[in-house]
C-alpha cells in the first residue's frame, strides 16, 4: 500500500525516451529493450525489461510482454504501447509517453518545493512546543496546587507529555499519508474521494484542469494513431487519473454509442467546463477533433499550472497561519499561567 504498484515516473520517462530514440533510429526491438532497460532509477525496471525481452523473443508482442508484468506498467502505458504497435507509431507513442511522465515529475517537484518551507516551519513549531512541555515538566512546580506546568491545557507535562505531543502529531500525519496513498492506489478510493475534492474551490479547479489536460492529450494521441472511439475514450478517461472522470467513462460511451455527439456526451457528464465544450463542438463541426484536443491539452495544462500556483500559495499561507496561531496560543497560555501565579502570590501576601 505504501509503495506504488507501478514503476516510478522517472523510470518510465527515461525508458520511454530511450525507446523512442532507439526505435526511430531503426534498432531492432529486442536490442532496443536491452539498451533502454539499463541504468534505471527503479530497481524493478531492469528485471522487468529482461522478462519483456524474453517474451518478445518467444513470440509475444511487445504489448503482451508488457502486460505479462502485471501492475508494474500502468494501464495507460500498456494501452498506448498497444496503439503504437498496431499502427506502426511506436517511436511517436514512446516519445509522447516520455514527455507525459516528465511533465508529471515537474508538476510534483514544483508542488513539493512550494509547500516545503511552510511544512518545515510547522514541524519546527511542533518540536519546539514539545521541548517546552518537557522543560516545564521537569521544573519544580510553582503553582499553588503543586502540579507541573500544563502549557497545552491537555494535561501534558514532562517527558511523557512531550512524547505524547510529538507522537500524536506524527500519528495524524502518518494516518493522513496512508489514507492518501490508499485512495490514490485504489480505483474505488479515487472514485469516492475525487468527486468530493473537485467541489473544493481552487483545489477542484486545479485537479479538473490537470485531468482535462491529460484526457485531451491521450484522446488526441489515440485518435491520431487510428484507435477506434470506444477504447480511445476509455484510455483517455483513465489517463485523466481522476476517479470522477474514470467513473464517467461508461456513461459517456453509452451516450456516444446511442448517437450523441462527443460534445453532448461530455455535457451530460458534467465534468467539462464551457470553454472546453465549445472548443470540442467547433472541432467536431470542422472534423479536427484530434488536432483541436492536442491544442486544448496545452491550454489546460497551462491553466492547471496557474491553478496549482494559487493552490500552493493558499496551502502555504494556511500552514503558516496555523503555525503562527499555534505559537501565539502557547505564548498567551504561558502568559496566563504566570499571571495566575502572580495573582496567587499577591493574595497570599495580603
Amino acid at each position: 500500500m505504501l509503495r506504488n504498484p507501478d514503476l516510478s515516473w522517472q523510470a518510465l520517462a527515461s525508458f520511454s525516451r530511450s525507446m523512442s530514440r532507439l526505435i526511430e533510429a531503426g534498432v531492432e526491438i529486442r536490442k532496443a529493450l536491452q539498451t533502454a532497460g539499463k541504468q534505471s532509477s527503479d530497481p524493478r525496471m531492469t528485471p522487468a525489461i529482461e522478462k519483456i525481452r524474453q517474451g518478445v523473443s518467444g513470440g509475444r508482442t511487445l504489448t503482451e510482454a508488457i502486460c505479462d508484468q502485471g501492475e508494474l506498467f500502468p494501464s495507460l502505458f500498456q494501452d498506448l504501447v498497444n496503439v503504437g504497435e498496431q499502427t506502426g507509431h511506436l517511436p511517436e507513442v514512446f516519445g509522447a509517453l516520455g514527455k507525459y511522465y516528465e511533465s508529471r515529475i515537474k508538476q510534483l517537484r514544483d508542488f513539493r518545493s512550494a509547500i516545503a518551507w511552510p511544512v518545515i516551519q510547522f514541524v519546527a513549531a511542533v518540536a519546539i512546543i514539545g521541548l517546552l512541555i518537557f522543560i516545564l515538566g521537569i521544573l519544580p512546580p510553582a503553582g499553588a496546587d503543586g502540579k507541573p506546568f500544563d502549557v497545552t491545557g491537555l494535561g501534558l507535562s514532562g517527558t511523557s507529555g512531550a512524547i505524547t505531543w510529538i507522537v500524536g502529531w506524527a500519528g495524524l500525519a502518518i494516518a493522513g499519508f496512508l489514507l492518501w496513498k490508499f485512495t490514490r492506489n485504489q480505483v474505488a478510493g479515487q472514485q469516492i474521494l475525487d468527486p468530493l475534492l473537485l467541489k473544493i474551490p481552487v483545489l477542484g479547479s486545479c485537479m479538473r484542469s490537470f485531468s482535462i489536460s491529460r484526457f485531451a492529450w491521450c484522446f488526441s494521441l489515440t485518435q491520431q494513431s487510428g484507435m477506434s472511439i470506444r477504447p480511445s475514450l476509455e484510455c483517455s478517461f483513465r489517463a485523466s487519473e481522476n476517479g470522477a472522470f474514470t467513473a464517467a467513462a461508461p456513461n459517456v460511451w453509452k451516450d456516444v454509442s446511442a448517437g450523441l455527439s462527443l460534445t453532448d456526451a461530455f455535457i451530460r457528464s458534467e465534468l467539462f467546463p464551457e470553454e472546453f465544450l465549445q472548443f470540442v463542438a467547433t472541432a467536431e463541426e470542422t472534423g479536427t477533433v484530434p488536432e483541436g484536443l492536442a491544442r486544448m491539452s496545452h491550454i489546460f495544462e497551462d491553466q492547471a499550472r496557474r491553478s496549482m500556483s494559487r493552490l500552493t500559495a493558499i496551502l502555504s499561507g494556511t500552514v503558516w497561519v496555523f503555525t503562527a496561531g499555534l505559537i501565539i496560543y502557547f505564548i498567551f497560555r504561558i502568559a496566563m499561567i504566570y499571571v495566575g501565579m502572580l495573582n496567587d502570590a499577591v493574595q497570599q501576601a495580603m
